[in-house]
């Protein structure tokens, strides 16, 4: 084989790569609309008269709703074309994101949220099933980066304009834009996802309940769902605290703050790619090991910093960045192999969930372990990274058993090829 004809075979194509788009535009808008959130707290708690276990309140019920709502979709993901599947969501999402926008209470703010979290977490889990059905295998690795590039995008563009539209006019104005914004990806999602049946001509003859009990009881499928508790574990027991700790420890201002996801978004947005395209060529596993184990020293490293310059905070958290969000695009290339494509709908909305039950645990099981000095100061945060680094070594070595079925390696007909 020439290196051409090698090439064009690991090289997305032009249809594949404007289906990517569409994917990574509805994977952003649900990020920042989940993201976005997070800094607003102030706004919420004086505008609302709340508390900070209220506003905990607004932050966990998109979590929550996800993770419920991906289960029950579990039940009949797999039975319906994916792309009328993917618009019912998405508008799903949209019109909650708009709720958010018009929500006038606090009770009424908070149902918007349960509302948009129901369809936007469920959409991001059939977005992996869609990339695991139209992107062959040995591209697969790339298609990942590109569309989780979204999250390294939100935060470098999302997050910054929210707040700045939020600071100049109020908390409203960031959810009408995203909601403008939703509409435009939804109109153009109908126009360019192809639709996907695929999955359907293997037959659906289980009952919905019996199909995810056959999804979560299949052992593979279960050391998935470990592997993917363990994966999100190793970031949400440190990500949640980052901010706290580099203002009360090591020494940065609130001002500084943002420069920290700034230049990890920007370096994450290249680096996934990158890495992505690695994985493809070098070997998914063996990527994921790599990345992992060099996560090792940044987690070591964050968790432990002293009172240091800002350049070498920065430094230290973008390393972290780097190697958890390189860790993630092997991980999910693998864990879309290992699912056949009738279970792919199922497996991965149940997936989802057990990310998002997952994130809301180990963040709430960090945060017990952390205590705080009279001066302010948090500790335990040393802990707090052996415990990551513990989810790390587990994930290298449950990511063994996520291996490639003989059924997954002769179905995958790349469907733009195939047209």
């Amino acid at each position: 084989m020439t290196p051409s004809s090698e090439n064009g075979k690991r090289e997305i194509s032009t249809e594949e790569r404007l289906l990517l788009l569409i994917l990574a535009a509805i994977q952003f808008t649900t990020i920042v609309d989940f993201l976005i959130i997070l800094p607003l707290g102030p706004q919420y708690m004086r505008v609302f008269s709340i508390n900070a276990a209220q506003f905990g309140l607004i932050v966990s019920a998109y979590a929550i709703s996800a993770g419920i709502s991906g289960v029950a979709a579990g039940l009949f993901l797999d039975r319906f074309d994916r792309k009328p599947a993917m618009l019912f969501l998405f508008s799903g999402f949209t019109l909650g994101t708009f709720f958010c926008a018009i929500a006038p209470t606090y009770p009424l703010l908070v149902a918007a949220r349960i509302f948009a979290g129901a369809f936007g977490g469920v959409a991001g889990s059939l977005i992996l099933a869609i990339i695991g059905d139209v992107v062959p295998e040995q591209r697969r690795g790339a298609a990942m980066g590109m569309v989780m590039s979204s999250f390294s995008v939100a935060s470098i563009c999302g997050v910054p304009l929210g707040l700045w539209l939020a600071s100049h006019f109020s908390w409203h104005i960031p959810f009408y834009v995203l909601t403008g914004f939703s509409l435009t990806v939804l109109v153009a999602s109908g126009v360019y996802i192809p639709h996907l049946r695929e999955h359907l001509k293997h037959g659906q003859d289980l009952h919905p309940i019996k199909q995810v009990w056959a999804v979560m009881s299949e052992p593979s499928h279960a050391k998935a769902f470990l592997f993917m508790a363990s994966l999100t574990g190793a970031g949400f027991s440190v990500f949640p605290y980052i901010a706290t700790y580099m203002v009360s420890n090591v020494g940065l201002t609130e001002r500084q703050l943002p420069l920290i996801y700034l230049v990890g978004g920007l370096c994450t947005l290249v680096t996934m790619n990158l890495i992505g395209r690695w994985a493809d060529r070098a070997g998914k596993p063996k990527v994921f090991r790599v990345m992992s184990l060099t996560a090792i020293v940044p987690i070591v490293a964050l968790t432990n910093l002293p009172h240091v310059p800002v350049i070498l905070a920065i430094m230290t958290s973008t390393a972290f960045m780097i190697c958890m969000s390189g860790r993630m695009v092997p991980a999910m290339a693998l864990m879309t192999a290992t699912v056949e494509a009738r279970y792919r709908g199922g497996f991965m909305s149940i997936n989802s969930s057990v990310q998002q039950f997952s994130s809301g645990l180990f963040a709430y099981v960090s945060g017990n372990m952390i205590g705080q000095t009279e001066g302010g100061a948090m500790t335990h945060f040393g802990w707090v990274g052996v415990v990551s680094i513990i989810c790390v070594l587990l994930c290298i070595f449950l990511a063994r058993f996520l291996k490639q079925p003989e059924k997954v390696k002769t179905e995958e007909a790349p469907v733009f090829e195939a047209a």
